[in-house]
C-alpha cells in the first residue's frame, strides 16, 4: 500500500475473524452484522456476488476493522442500491464494488445516497481510514467523499472531523447526473469536506463525473497524486474558501504528477480552478485532450501559487505522471486482473476517448446480477502470516496486462 496520510493503521489485521457467508443485506452471516460487530476484526468472504441493500445503507460504528474483498471468490463482492459510510477510526476497506444508483426512483425523489463517505463528528472522529482498490460508480450525491461537520474552521475547538485518510488506486466514476438527487443535477466525483484534513489521493482515476474531481472545500488540507481525470463535466479539480454556508480559509493543496484528459463532456478549460483563491503547489501534471479544445493547467488570477507542497504524506515519492497514468489504468479499481463489465468499459473509455456522463445505471448496463460463488477459506493466525496472505491475494487481482494502449499513445506522443 502506498505511503498515504493515515496508511499506518492496521485496522483489524490481528483481531478475531469474521466470515461474511452470505449475500443479505442483514442477518446472520451478512455483511452488516460484521460491520455492526464490536472489537478489533477481520472481515473475510466466503461467498461472491451482489449485495442489494434495497436503498438501506451501511455504518461501521465501531473501530479497528479490516474489510478485505480480494478473499471473495469471483466475480467478488459488489454492493448495489446503497453505499457504506464510515464513523470511526482505523478502519482499511479493500477491493469492494460500490454502486448505489437510482434504485428505480423517480427523478429529484430526494433518494441520494453516497458510494462511500467518512463522517467525522465529536462523538465519533473519523480518522485512519484507507480505502484501497475500490470501485464506486453510479453515485447520487457523491461517489467517495471525505466529510465531516459543515462550516468548521481549521482552529475551532474541539476540531472533530475526518483527517488522516487515503484513497488509493480507486475508480471514481460515473455519478448519475439527472437522476434522483433532489437537487436535480448532481454528478459529483469525491467531496473533501470543510476544514477535513491530511487526505491523499494516489493512484486513482475520475472519469465521467461533472464536478468534483475532486473538490476540496473551504480549510481543507489534502493532495492528488499520480492520478488520472477523464472526461470531467463543467469542473475539474476545484479548492475553495467556502464553508457550506459561511467563508472559511483557503483549501490548501499539493497536486503532484496527474494526468488530465479532456473528453466529450468537458466545458472547463482549467485542470485546476477556484472561485476565491486556493492555495497550491503544483508540479508536472499533464494535460491531453481527445477534444479540438485544449486544456490549461490553473487560472492564475484565481489560485494562489505556492513553491513547495503546504503537506505531504511521509515516505510517499511520486512517479512521473506518464508513467502514472499507464499504471493507474492497468492496476486500477477493484479487482483489476478480472475487472467486470462495468469497470472494463471505463478504462476502455480512457483509453478510446469514449463514453459521456449519464442519468441512470440503465444506461451503462444496468445493475449487475451475478449468481452466488462460495468457497471455504482458511485464515492464518498471526498479523504478519495474514498480512502476507492478504497481500498475496491482492497482488494476484492487481494489474491488467491485456489492454491495449495504443489510441492513447497517439495523445502522450504529442506532449
Amino acid at each position: 500500500m502506498s505511503h498515504g496520510f493515515g496508511t499506518q493503521t492496521e485496522g483489524g489485521l490481528n483481531g478475531r475473524v469474521i466470515k461474511v457467508t452470505n449475500l443479505k443485506k442483514a442477518g446472520k452471516g451478512s455483511l452488516k452484522a460484521a460491520l455492526e460487530a464490536a472489537g478489533p476484526r477481520l472481515v473475510v468472504f466466503e461467498v461472491g456476488g451482489v449485495i442489494n441493500l434495497e436503498q438501506s445503507s451501511l455504518t461501521i460504528k465501531n473501530p479497528y476493522i479490516t474489510i478485505v474483498g480480494q478473499t471473495a471468490p469471483s466475480p467478488g463482492i459488489t454492493i448495489i442500491q446503497g453505499g457504506i459510510c464510515v464513523q470511526t477510526h482505523d478502519v482499511v476497506i479493500q477491493h469492494l464494488a460500490v454502486r448505489p444508483g437510482d434504485a428505480g426512483q423517480p427523478v429529484k425523489s430526494g433518494w441520494e445516497p453516497d458510494g462511500i463517505t467518512t463522517s467525522g463528528t465529536v462523538k465519533r472522529p473519523a480518522y485512519n481510514v484507507v480505502f484501497d482498490h475500490i470501485s464506486t460508480t453510479w453515485g447520487v450525491d457523491e461517489n467517495l467523499s471525505v466529510s465531516g461537520p459543515r462550516d468548521l474552521l481549521p482552529d475551532d475547538d474541539p476540531h472533530f472531523t475526518s483527517h488522516d485518510v487515503t484513497l488509493y488506486k480507486c475508480l471514481i466514476a460515473q455519478g448519475l447526473s439527472s437522476s434522483s438527487h433532489s437537487k436535480g443535477e448532481h454528478s459529483k466525483g469525491t467531496l473533501i469536506h470543510d476544514s477535513v484534513y491530511n487526505v491523499s489521493i494516489i493512484g486513482c482515476l475520475f472519469a465521467h463525473n461533472q464536478d468534483r474531481n475532486p473538490r476540496f472545500k473551504g480549510g481543507s488540507k489534502g493532495v492528488l497524486v499520480n492520478s488520472v481525470i477523464y472526461n470531467y463535466g463543467n469542473s475539474c479539480v476545484n479548492g475553495g474558501t467556502m464553508g457550506n454556508n459561511k467563508k472559511l480559509v483557503p483549501a490548501e493543496l499539493a497536486i503532484v504528477g496527474n494526468v488530465c484528459i479532456r473528453g466529450n463532456s468537458s466545458t472547463q478549460d482549467y485542470f485546476l480552478t477556484s472561485s476565491d483563491r486556493a492555495k497550491a503547489y503544483l508540479s508536472d501534471n499533464r494535460l491531453l485532450s481527445y477534444t479540438p479544445k485544449r486544456i490549461r493547467e490553473v487560472d492564475r488570477e484565481k489560485i494562489t501559487l505556492l513553491d513547495r507542497p503546504p503537506y505531504w504524506p511521509t515516505g510517499l515519492t511520486p512517479k512521473p505522471a506518464l508513467q502514472a497514468l499507464y499504471d493507474v489504468l492497468r492496476t486500477v479499481g477493484a479487482r483489476a486482473k478480472e475487472r467486470d463489465p462495468i469497470d472494463s468499459r471505463i478504462i476502455d473509455d480512457v483509453l478510446k476517448g469514449t463514453g459521456r456522463l449519464i442519468d441512470s445505471q440503465e444506461q451503462a448496463g444496468g445493475y449487475p446480477n451475478y449468481s452466488p460463488v462460495y468457497r471455504n477459506l482458511e485464515v492464518p493466525e498471526g498479523k504478519v502470516a495474514r498480512r502476507t496472505w492478504l497481500d498475496e491475494m491482492a497482488a494476484a487481482l492487481d494489474t491488467d496486462s491485456g489492454l491495449d494502449f495504443s489510441p492513447l499513445e497517439k495523445l502522450t506522443n504529442n506532449l
